[in-house]
Formats: C-alpha cells, sequence, structure tokens
C-alpha cells in the first residue's frame, strides 16, 4: 500500500464523508485498497472491496464494446443507418444518422433526459413511474416523437438516448435481451463474475444501496429516483476489482481485435480542450499524447471514476454508493501518483 496515498485519500474522506471503495493498482501490485461507510446505513453493513455499487454511465463503455462485438462478427458497420439497424419508426430523426454518430454523442437527437437542460434526474420520474422502466423499449415514449436537438455531426452533445438505441440495435442483431448480451459475452468473457444488471427491487447480496443525503442530515435511498433496472446507456452494478478486470481485458484483445479495440479507443470528437470521446470512452490528452481512458458515472445516490494511464501501467476505480464522492477520491490519487511519478 501506498502509505502518501492512503493519508490523502483519509483526508478527502474526513472532509466529505465519502463512502464507498477506492481500488489502486501498478501493474501487479495494489496501491490502494479502502472502504468507507455503509452499504446499509439502516442495517450498518461496512462497504468493503467486494461491495457491488452501481455505476449509472459507467457501464456506456459495455454498450460500445457490445455493438463493436457485432462490427467484428460483420453483423454490423459502424456507417450502418439507425434505419438499417431498427424496425422501429422516428418520425422526426434525420434517416442519416449513424451508429458512429451515437456512439459519440453527435448524433443531434433529442434526449430523454437532457444533462444541458434538466438538473435533476428524479424530476424525470414524476410524470413517468420508474417502477415501469424495466427494458429498453420502455424509455421509447420519452424521446421517440420529438425532432432533432441539432444538425447529425455538428457538436457532441451528451445524450443518453442515443445509448438507449444502441441497446435496442444490440437486441435486434444479436437475438439477446441487451442485459443477457452484455453479461454473457463481456462480463464472463472479462471474469467480472461479481457485476450484472441487477434490479433494484431485487438486488442480491453485498450490493450497496445508493443514498441522497439531505442538506438537514437526513438520508433517502435511490431506489424512487431511477428506472428500476439499467440498461445500456446506464445502471449495472460492479464490484473495483472487476472493473479493474474489465480494463484488462479491453487492452489486452479479449474482448475484441486489435483493430476494433483501436476503434474504440480512437479520440473521434473534442468535448472541451484536452478532453475527447471514443466509442462510449472518455479521453484525455497531454502534450499531444494520450494521458488517460476514463468512464465515469453519476445518478442520485452514485458516484463512480475509473481510468487507465496507457503509458504508466496504472488502473483507477472509484466506486461510490452517494451522489457525489468518487471526482474528488479520484482526483487526490490522481495528484499523488503524478508527483511520484514527476
Amino acid at each position: 500500500m501506498n502509505i502518501e496515498m492512503i493519508k490523502r485519500l483519509e483526508s478527502i474522506q474526513s472532509k466529505m464523508h465519502f463512502s464507498g471503495t477506492a481500488f489502486v493498482v501498478d501493474g501487479e501490485r495494489i496501491l490502494a485498497d479502502v472502504s468507507y461507510g455503509y452499504a446499509n446505513r439502516s442495517e450498518k453493513i461496512k462497504n468493503k472491496t467486494a461491495t457491488r455499487y452501481g455505476i449509472a454511465s459507467g457501464c456506456k463503455l459495455f454498450t460500445s464494446i457490445a455493438i463493436c462485438q457485432l462490427v467484428e462478427a460483420g453483423i454490423l458497420s459502424f456507417d450502418s443507418t439507425l434505419s438499417e439497424c431498427l424496425d422501429l419508426k422516428f418520425p422526426h430523426f434525420d434517416e442519416r444518422i449513424t451508429i458512429h454518430h451515437l456512439l459519440t454523442h453527435t448524433a443531434g437527437i433529442p434526449d430523454y433526459f437532457d444533462e444541458e437542460v434538466m438538473g435533476d434526474f428524479e424530476e424525470l420520474w414524476v410524470k413517468n413511474p420508474m417502477y415501469q422502466i424495466r427494458c429498453l423499449k420502455d424509455f421509447l415514449h420519452l424521446f421517440q416523437n420529438k425532432n432533432m436537438n441539432s444538425p447529425i455531426g455538428e457538436r457532441f452533445h451528451y445524450n443518453n438516448a442515443g445509448y438507449i438505441l444502441l441497446g435496442l440495435v444490440v437486441e435486434q442483431a444479436s437475438g439477446c435481451v441487451f442485459t443477457d448480451y452484455v453479461e454473457e459475452r463481456i462480463f464472463k468473457e472479462a471474469g467480472m463474475l461479481n457485476s450484472g444488471y441487477f434490479a433494484l427491487d431485487s438486488l442480491p447480496e453485498r450490493t450497496a444501496l445508493g443514498y441522497i443525503d439531505h442538506s438537514d442530515g437526513t438520508w433517502k435511498t435511490n431506489i424512487y429516483s431511477l428506472p428500476v433496472q439499467g440498461g445500456s446507456d446506464g445502471g449495472a452494478f460492479v464490484t473495483v476489482q472487476d472493473m479493474i478486470k474489465l480494463w484488462g481485458a479491453l487492452m489486452n484483445h479479449k474482448l475484441l481485435n486489435e483493430a476494433l479495440t483501436n476503434q474504440l479507443l480512437t479520440a473521434h470528437t473534442q468535448v472541451k480542450g484536452d478532453s475527447y470521446y471514443g466509442y462510449g470512452i472518455w479521453i484525455k490528452k497531454k502534450a499531444n499524447s494520450i494521458f488517460k481512458y476514463h468512464v465515469m458515472g453519476y445518478d442520485p445516490g452514485v458516484s463512480f471514476h475509473a481510468a487507465i494511464y496507457p503509458d504508466l501501467s496504472l488502473k483507477i476505480v472509484v466506486c461510490s454508493n452517494k451522489s457525489t464522492g468518487a471526482y474528488e477520491m479520484m482526483n487526490g490519487i490522481e495528484e499523488e501518483l503524478m508527483k511520484k511519478k514527476a
């Protein structure tokens, strides 16, 4: 264990009451493995390394891997249009929208939750009961008949609905329920045996409940704040160790061949400054070279960050069962590591 890093994490945790697990490896060496807070506050069950956490949009990477696997199999291409891939009608969508546009958030389609407009994900479920959202098609009525937000390819605009559509493409192309496909073709292949798309009203053992803290010191769980079961835009549960395995499987071409892996990891669109987006993955550059590949996710009661630093053999995973905290822990870890590398 890295003593200085552990001290830094203890300091961050004491200031913001981080609840979750931080796991850092350098090659095969574990630099940090720390857990704080409770997976179940009422029963005083502590978070542990083996705890399963929701990761929200962090699992858009899984969706992109699934699409790339189908491209590798010759079933799809990145230039395939949405109308070619789905037997569904989108009356106001541009017919030129491709798989590539959806993967890179450049399709310009309307979103069911537009993060540039809506501030609170919970607002969405006032008129659309979350307990009725159990499969991908349950999302369609929230955006299917809306107008385009912008012309295709004009700009990066983070879009959850685009990844719902990609999940539906996976289902139609593979003949499998999306979550079954990911669990069999990605989680199982990567050795992620403790991960899955669990329903919030039927969670297995060692799964953290998500907590929303109020300013007066009270709290509630997130069971009424999210769709009851996750899908292609977010909502899987993983352990920190399983996420490390995912990084290893992806980078060692166990999930995709080298060409498709490189395609997924290509900086297809610039987001802002040194931040870019590939297929389901964020890319940060420094001095025109790749500093890190990373994924993140935020939901009510969930915050998540995970990164791999290709030139440094480092992997970091931070999972939290609170709405905030993962970024601060991730940033603290990164600063400590970069001091050592300087």
